[in-house]
């Protein structure tokens, strides 16, 4: 006996938009929602479901899907399948779209259009939005829309979407009550038959097509192939890649110092103000001790974070990041990955999180599996602040080369660590999952080199500042404050010698766990930081803070954790500390992550282990031969 399934559906329009990867899709699609968006996953699968609403100039409203990009209907990604899967009405608790607006690249038609013919197939209505038909003109590429909807038979819209132009004249399309009806008779039996009945004959026909445009002969982009010439050559764009990273680090610490500097002070004048204004006891403790030292600790470390993100976002607007994954695609070989694995792993130095769920635009699931495993060892943006601390508490500020700075060198080392170790534990993970042994030729798509916006750079580096602010403000303080509560209670004993805080929950607590890390070189305060950092990397920066303020008696008045550190441990230890960082996992949002996209406990727990193993040993090894060494 089978049961029926009644799936409800909001009420309204459903229009779907559909796209090759990177013709501006999800730009237009925000440029039509604004923030009028929900995000949540689709029914049984972890790839992300993005919709919003649009209002109309009519003033009904519209519920606009953003699907995946798609190079076709037939899928290889989950990403891929739900697009598929939408637009059939095969998948499960989606609505089949009441009409798609497929964006199309006008600078790519030959490409972009083999999906168009694919989508028309289907028999849905249609709306074609012709996104950046203004760069195609500046390559001799005058595309002409009304042309193009008759070929097609369906309505045709110039958009640009990071200009906000054509988007009026869209909205002004779908509010027409009858669009509906009049895409569908546009597909007559004429157009019907003009078009491919299927995907074999569709380069005949789009090469057709374009020499009745005229566009058969255009121009490529010249300027781009020159670069490419350089850029992509097997050593020298390997050398150039090295050389622009290399040069980022060393602009992370120089051009820091000065607003590093700034903060600094203004934490250090507000604590004295603090500690003139208000007398002796718990309230003081807790703002000076509590939130002042634990907070600014971390602050400090933003300029650092928004230099890197800045070069980061510079390098993607400009169109590089995609060849460094063509050029790192052999070296990923030999472990069994293809250069597709490179974006995910590239987003996961902003943090792993994200760059967990992009792998989910890699078909093979062996090679998504394995990239998930590693995406925690690239130095995400939350490991910085204590790169930083410890850089800049032991390692002398000096140059060792023609505008080398030490410093940056050694930030550069552990960044070369982390991929390094990542690249190793792949080549041990290939020998134990069997999905998908074969290592697939890297397919994808070079964008044009382009200037980078200005607009788009800021606004990213906004989003940035915020997404560190907010941890400051949300998690980072309310650690902070637990931290502040279990260092300053119980009090001591009377006649009690020594810091009061040896005394407390967390005294006693690192007391217990420094008898753990005692071989790797970690001190009890060291081991109480390590705790609260399980939530977030950075708050470990912020406990140390607190943990050294609270700690300081008679004289020695809590300064800044960097001088602090610098009298209390040994360059062994520090060492031993940073190469704990490179690999611990120390992020329990990430676990999270990867039990959400694993669909189960067992490869978080997998994770979790090997890297705690992998971090011990490392530091344990370190501290060691720097001992021996006599460092």
């Amino acid at each position: 006996m089978s049961e029926a399934v009644i799936h409800f559906h909001p009420a309204g329009r459903l229009v779907a938009l559909v796209g090759n990867p990177n013709c501006g899709k999800t730009a237009l699609f925000n440029l039509l929602t604004g923030s009028r968006q929900k995000v949540a996953n689709y029914a049984g699968v972890t790839v992300e479901r993005k919709e919003g609403r649009m209002t109309l100039p009519t003033g009904k409203s519209l519920r606009v899907l953003d699907l995946p990009g798609t190079y076709s209907l037939n899928p290889r990604s989950p990403d891929e399948k739900v697009t598929c899967g939408v637009l059939q009405g095969v998948a499960i608790g989606e609505k089949r779209p009441d009409i798609v607006v497929c964006v199309v690249d006008a600078t790519n038609l030959r490409r972009s259009l083999r999906l168009v013919l694919s989508v028309l197939r289907l028999g849905l209505p249609c709306v074609i939005a012709l996104n950046m038909a203004d760069l195609a003109a500046t390559r001799g590429m005058q595309v002409d829309a009304q042309v193009l909807a008759r070929e097609l038979g369906v309505p045709v819209v110039g958009t640009i979407a990071v200009d906000s132009h054509g988007a009026d004249s869209l909205a002004r399309l779908l509010a027409e009550p009858d669009l509906i009806e009049r895409a569908q008779a546009a597909m007559d039996a004429s157009t019907r038959v003009r078009l491919p009945a299927n995907a074999a004959d569709d380069a005949n026909f789009i090469r057709d097509l374009l020499t009745r445009m005229g566009l058969d002969d255009a121009s490529p982009h010249l300027a781009s192939d020159r670069i490419d010439r350089v850029v992509l050559h097997p050593v020298w764009g390997l050398m150039i890649l090295a050389v622009t990273l290399f040069l980022i680090f060393q602009a992370v610490f120089s051009w820091a110092e000065a607003p590093m500097n700034l903060i600094k002070d203004a934490a250090a004048a507000t604590g004295a103000w603090f500690t003139a204004t208000l007398p002796d006891g718990f309230l003081r403790s807790f703002i000076v001790d509590g939130l002042i030292a634990g907070l600014g600790s971390v602050l400090v470390f933003l300029p650092q974070i928004l230099i890197l993100f800045f070069f980061i976002l510079l390098l993607e607007e400009s169109g590089y990041l995609p060849r460094a994954a063509f050029l790192l695609d052999r070296m990923m070989g030999t472990v069994g990955l293809s250069g597709r694995s490179f974006i995910p792993l590239l987003s996961s130095f902003a943090c792993a999180i994200p760059g967990i769920m992009a792998t989910r635009t890699i078909a093979n699931a062996r090679d998504r599996l394995v990239t998930i495993m590693i995406a925690p060892m690239m130095t995400c943006s939350a490991r910085l602040p204590i790169y930083a601390l410890l850089i800049g508490a032991f390692i002398p500020q000096r140059t060792v080369g023609p505008g080398i700075e030490l410093r940056g060198l050694v930030l550069f080392i552990l960044y070369v660590a982390g991929i390094a170790g990542s690249m190793g534990v792949a080549w041990v993970l290939k020998r134990f999952t069997h999905a998908g042994r074969q290592v697939r030729p890297l397919m994808m798509e070079l964008p044009s080199y382009h200037m980078p916006r200005v607009r788009n750079i800021a606004l990213g580096l906004w989003q940035r500042a915020q997404i560190f602010l907010k941890r400051v403000g949300g998690v980072i303080l309310v650690l902070t404050i637990v931290l502040w509560v279990l260092a300053s209670f119980p009090l001591p004993p009377a006649g009690a010698t020594g810091s009061p805080i040896e005394y407390s929950i967390a005294g006693m607590l690192g007391h217990a766990l420094a008898v753990v890390f005692a071989p790797i070189g970690f001190n009890w305060q060291i081991s109480v930081a390590l705790v609260p950092g399980m939530a977030a990397r950075e708050v470990a920066v912020s406990a140390l803070g607190t943990v050294y303020s609270l700690a300081a008696t008679g004289s020695d008045t809590a300064g800044a954790l960097s001088p602090l550190i610098a009298q209390q441990w040994g360059l062994p230890t520090a060492l031993s500390l940073l190469a704990w960082y490179v690999f611990a996992p120390q992020c329990l949002s990430t676990l999270a992550a990867v039990k959400r996209e694993t669909g189960g406990l067992k490869w978080p727990l997998v994770m979790a282990g090997y890297l705690f193993a992998l971090a011990y040993l490392a530091s344990f090894i370190t501290y060691n031969v720097a001992l021996a060494l006599g460092a």
